[in-house]
């Protein structure tokens, strides 16, 4: 009688559920997939480290929607994987973690790279857990796509014992599970939660709605820019580890502290929020998400709605409603807050043999400028905020609220996968550089001509400040990086390079990047200066 191994229930169920791309880095524990998924069409990308296939997947599910898969081996290879995982977590990214596991059969006897990965990556998940039959492995893929989705977006780990996967069942008693299998389930708002949400937004004069991570993509931004319109009121998205001071919403502060109504949709109240203190005092809270504990955290004497629902089909929900009556006068000058941008910055050089960071965007601004289908990457910790305030792009992709830094080079490669013909640049610090610097290789296997614009100031910056604001600049020790060729590096690997010193270098520099088809990386010599703290003279 046919049988077929786990391995292909694994391989075969990722394929009959929409998978065309599978990220991963071989080892022991399994092998048997890689075998399998040489019988199906989805490609395998093959990395230099379990967390680079972990933020490729991350980026892969923001920009598309689709759950995104990682593929590792057990023992260190999971958890090096798994570090990733906050970052998607907190970016509400719907990302599967499949990992490799000692044999069930040989668990507590010493098995090889015996450890309990469920319980390593639980706190970074949705869920977590450990296949336990081979026969159950099409259901198991279901059920973590399926929690990947469905609610509030994010990770999923399950991890998969090698003599499972090596396991033979009849192939009679396997049914390989359709994309059916996985459809999750909408919570739509019901009547009575859009009629309680509208007329709070009717009474008053000037109502802000926030939304979280999970609506800051692609389609999400288009969603909020068409409510915006709609309701005649601002509508936006925080999902940076910068919050109120994220540079790219400019003075976002004074329009929460000028609020009278909060609306957040599926949008936490936390720390990016100094949960709830940037508020008016008398600013009222109407909650929206699929979580009930997020709800719960909006103070009782504030909450005047709320209700467990999808966000993105809340929001459609009040744009189809429209605003009755409509509050332009109020979303004029939100709008002009978040535009802000202080004069002062027009003015700023760097030295003779560097530039300040606003110079380094302006050059990488104008030349996206020519290409509205580029994707922008920001990273790092202070060279990554100069980037959201001051380019623009037809879409973008920041580390996320997790503030975790070292993503960009992945996130690029999955990115321009993701769109092939389309620029894709990352601005980054020469810290964060260091992170993943081998994925060039991987971008050069894959032919993947990523543009990596590395900031260059010797430091890891952020903690430089911290020690200069906090402790003086006599105790600013031990922050200091060599000023390094990044761009000779990437030569060396076989991609382009550039070094970039003066402001009137770098438009030929991404040109010529552009131009050589490879992977590329323009190392600028910039100013040590902080990130960008936004204020208007009062």
């Amino acid at each position: 009688m046919a049988s077929l191994r786990g391995a292909d229930i694994v391989a075969q169920t990722l394929e009959a559920l929409g998978v065309r791309r599978v990220f991963t880095l071989s080892g022991n524990h399994i092998m048997p997939i890689f075998d399998a998924l040489l019988e199906t069409g989805i490609a395998i990308v093959h990395v230099r480290h379990e967390a680079a296939c972990v933020h490729m997947a991350d980026a892969w599910g923001r920009l598309t929607g689709e759950v995104a898969v990682a593929l590792v081996t057990g023992g260190q290879g999971h958890s090096n994987g798994a570090a990733a995982l906050f970052t998607a977590l907190a970016a509400e990214s719907p990302v599967l973690l499949l990992s490799g596991h000692a044999p069930l059969s040989e668990l507590g006897r010493g098995a090889f790279q015996e450890m309990d990965q469920a319980a390593i990556a639980r706190p970074m998940t949705k869920a977590s857990w450990t296949a336990t039959a081979a026969a159950t492995l099409g259901s198991d893929l279901v059920r973590a796509v399926r929690i990947a989705r469905e609610g509030r977006p994010g990770p999923v780990h399950l991890s998969l014992p090698v003599d499972l996967l090596e396991a033979r069942v009849p192939a009679g008693s396997v049914r390989i599970p359709g994309p059916e299998a996985a459809r999750i389930r909408v919570a739509e708002p019901d009547a009575a939660l859009v009629d309680d949400l509208s007329a709070e937004i009717g009474r008053a004069e000037r109502p802000l709605v926030v939304c979280g991570p999970a609506l800051c993509g692609g389609s999400g931004r288009a969603a909020m820019a068409d409510a915006a319109e709609r309701l005649g009121l601002p509508v936006i998205g925080v999902e940076s580890p910068r919050g109120i001071n994220d540079p790219s919403l400019g003075c976002l502060s004074d329009v929460l502290g000028r609020a009278d109504l909060l609306v957040l949709l599926a949008k936490p109240l936390d720390f990016t929020l100094k949960f709830g203190g940037a508020l008016a005092p008398d600013c009222r809270i109407a909650v929206v998400d699929p979580d009930p504990v997020l709800i719960a955290r909006a103070p009782a004497d504030r909450l005047v709605a709320s209700g467990i629902a999808d966000p993105g089909a809340t929001l459609d929900a009040l744009a189809a409603r429209g605003g009755t009556p409509r509050h332009d006068a109020w979303a004029r000058e939100a709008r002009e807050a978040l535009a802000y941008r202080p004069p002062a910055w027009a003015d700023l050089a760097g030295g003779p043999a560097s530039l300040h960071p606003v110079e380094l965007c302006r050059g990488v601004d104008a030349f996206l400028s020519v290409h509205p289908e580029a994707t922008l990457i920001c990273d790092g910790g202070e060279i990554g905020q100069w980037p959201q305030a001051l380019v623009r792009a037809g879409r973008r992709l920041v580390n996320g609220v997790s503030g975790t830094i070292g993503a960009s080079i992945p996130f690029a490669i999955a990115a321009q996968m993701e769109r092939p013909g389309a620029p894709v640049v990352a601005v980054l610090g020469d810290g964060t550089f260091g992170f993943h610097m081998a994925e060039f290789d991987t971008a050069l296997r894959y032919g993947a001509p990523i543009i990596a614009v590395v900031g260059n100031d010797a430091r890891w910056n952020a903690e430089h400040q911290i020690q200069l604001r906090s402790y003086g600049a006599e105790r600013a020790r031990h922050c200091d990086l060599l000023p390094t060729r990044y761009d000779a590096v990437v030569s060396a690997l076989g991609g382009f390079g550039a070094l970039v010193t003066r402001p009137e270098e770098l438009g030929p520099a991404l040109e010529a990047a552009r131009a050589s088809g490879k992977p590329a990386c323009i190392n600028v010599m910039i100013e040590s200066v902080p990130a960008p703290a936004i204020r208007r003279p009062a």
